[in-house]
């Protein structure tokens, strides 16, 4: 599809609403609020891939490389039925005819921590004429970079608390961190390319993923290298239609069947397609020289019910239930007492959950995991689009607003702060650099065309050729700096 064609309606009007003589009009990306409890920064990711798909291959291959009199036509169509006039083209025209998009964006780099408030990177036109062409990106460039901001920040959250645990409770396996929360979300996110954003996000925080098309898209978007680098992984598992295959007579026997399958390396079972917890005291323990005799670890996957219970037990008169999975695990398998003096399970058997996780649930499981004696680490966390997918681009409040606009030569610094809102809506006002303090990235408005210049944000898309290209790699460490606990 013709780019810009992926717009808001309303944009197409406001080319002539602007006053005679706009010549230039500066915007930015700014999150100015935080639905999340404890969070207060956002990380800021996605906009390479947004202008390498979008910016450049998109509008290469389905406008600047389509016959003109073909794209110009098609767009009018659609515009004229749509608005029910006779729409001028000739700025879509001579778009055309320039063979590039006129466009300049500066930005922090990729992978940073941004407060609330604070924008992460502008965007302005290079040639007078296209000054219309700035905000009319602004649909496109939206919907594609509030979510893998969004699920980065939800990621670097869950790896804070994982790492705060793990710490606590088991500080020589820290490096398994990047294992416990592993990506669960892409059959319930709104398509494919969210599932990949979001994706991407996660994996800046962790290796663990199911979302395999994460990796060739870091490959191709974020100069990964699968062959040199771990970018995401995972390992065998099954689903309920293998358990029920096997039946429910002779579920031991499907247990048995895949441990001679897979004779060497991490096995993760469905547990609950009908009891778990006879799977855990009746089946496993029959299972045990099996389990213990295998090259590898038996990973036992609960699926159902309140997460933070059924891993670590909850008052019942069944005192299997009442115990949970990672202690019934314990008394099956045993293992170490670590240099802290938490339980640490057998290497041969461990746990994931996947069904329901949020940010709270994660850090009951550990608390709970904590008081009872035992390491956070025993558990690994699915991290789903109950997650994921319960988000949109107010959860941080992500906006692109204008600040600056030159009309017949003068600068002109505008804002908005609507007097019927708390104050979030407040915007920036005229021209904007970014700075470090103590660490931390702050901004100021209404600065100088020379202070502009200056600062945090740089170039990084002018005039259709993108200036500066991250890697996976460099993402990663920034995050990781960024984090005390890691």
């Amino acid at each position: 599809m013709n780019p810009l064609l992926l717009t808001d309606g309303y944009k197409l009007g406001h080319k002539e609403q602007y006053p005679e003589g706009t010549t230039l009009v500066y915007s930015n990306w700014t999150p100015r609020k935080s639905r999340m409890k404890g969070v207060d920064e956002v990380v800021f990711f996605g906009l390479q891939y947004f202008i390498k798909e979008y910016l450049i291959k998109q509008f290469n291959d389905e406008f600047f490389g389509q016959p003109k009199e073909m794209v110009v036509k098609e767009y009018k169509k659609y515009v004229d039925n749509y608005l029910g006039i006779d729409y001028d083209v000739s700025h879509i025209s001579a778009l055309h005819d320039l063979g590039y998009l006129p466009i300049e964006i500066k930005a922090i780099e990729e992978g940073s921590a941004v407060p609330l408030r604070v924008p992460m990177f502008t965007i302005v036109n290079t040639l007078p004429e296209f000054f219309w062409l700035t905000n009319y990106l602004e649909t496109l460039l939206s919907t594609i970079i509030w979510q893998p901001c969004t699920s980065a920040t939800i990621a670097k959250r869950y790896r804070t608390i994982l790492n705060k645990y793990a710490q606590e409770t088991d500080i020589r396996n820290m490096d398994f961190v990047t294992w416990q929360g592993h990506d669960f979300s892409m059959r319930g996110m709104s398509g494919t390319e969210s599932s990949i954003l979001s994706g991407m996000g996660h994996a800046l925080s962790f290796s663990g993923s199911d979302t395999l098309p994460v990796a060739k898209t870091l490959e191709e978007y974020y100069n990964a290298d699968i062959t040199k680098e771990l970018v995401i992984g995972s390992v065998n598992a099954t689903e309920h239609s293998v358990m029920c295959a096997g039946s429910k007579d002779d579920e031991i026997g499907t247990f048995r069947r895949l441990l001679k399958t897979y004779p060497s390396g991490i096995l993760s079972v469905v547990s609950d397609t009908w009891d778990l917890w006879k799977v855990l005291t009746e089946y496993l323990p029959i299972l045990k020289n099996e389990i213990l005799g295998r090259d590898g670890k038996l990973v036992i996957r609960p699926d159902s019910g309140n997460p933070v219970d059924i891993i670590c037990g909850f008052k019942h008169e069944n005192p299997s239930i009442s115990k949970g999975v990672i202690e019934l695990l314990w008394d099956a398998f045993g293992g170490t007492i670590n240099s802290q003096g938490y339980k640490v399970l057998n290497p041969k058997i461990g746990a994931i959950y996947g069904d329901s996780i949020t940010i709270e649930r994660a850090t009951q499981i550990c608390e709970r995991l904590k008081e009872k004696g035992f390491a956070t680490t025993n558990i690994v966390l699915g991290i789903g689009s109950f997650t994921y997918q319960y988000n949109t681009r107010d959860t941080f409040g992500f906006a692109m607003k204008a600040t600056y606009v030159e009309v017949n030569g003068e600068g002109r610094e505008i804002f908005k702060d609507p007097v019927t809102d708390d104050g979030t809506k407040k915007s920036a006002k005229g021209l904007i650099t970014l700075f470090e303090v103590d660490g931390i990235v702050n901004f100021k408005d209404q600065v100088t065309p020379q202070e502009e210049e200056q600062g945090n944000l740089k170039t990084v898309f002018r005039n259709g050729k993108l200036l500066v290209e991250d890697s996976l790699t460099e993402i990663r460490k920034r995050i990781q700096h960024d984090n005390s606990l890691t």
